[in-house]
């Protein structure tokens, strides 16, 4: 089975092992995957991650992370960008997730990186994801 939109999967296997309060979660690997995983490390969401060769294409195995009251530190995971209507945004425009306490991961000339990084890089691009 083909899947239309990887990015929304990867967003909704996080959400849903988030809500089952599992301690990790495994999802199909690809380098945009990779590279947005890396990004909810650096800004600590997420504990750490692995690349798991299976054969075919590979795993992440994503560990969660919560906070002391066994609270996910992840309490939205939203899809910005979908296949059916793209969302590009300039420099100038670059969104602001709950008053900068949130990321934005957008896709660039320069990589994939957080809204932040982007306006330092003086870049636009393709808004992929809302997370905070």
């Amino acid at each position: 089975m083909s899947m239309t939109d990887p990015i929304a999967d990867y967003l909704t296997r996080i959400r849903n092992a988030l809500q089952a309060n599992h301690k990790y979660v495994d999802i199909p690997a690809s380098t945009m995957k990779r590279k947005i995983s890396r990004i909810l490390i650096e800004q600590g969401y997420i504990k750490k991650y692995i690349l798991i060769d299976d054969g075919k294409q590979g795993l992440i195995r994503i560990w969660l992370k919560y906070d002391a009251d066994k609270n996910p530190v992840i309490s939205k995971l939203i899809r910005a960008s979908k296949p059916g209507l793209r969302k590009y945004v300039d420099v100038h425009n670059l969104p602001r997730i709950k008053n900068n306490l949130g990321i934005a991961i957008l896709t660039t000339p320069k990589g994939i990186i957080t809204a932040r990084e982007a306006y330092r890089q003086n870049v636009g691009g393709e808004v992929l994801c809302y997370i905070w």
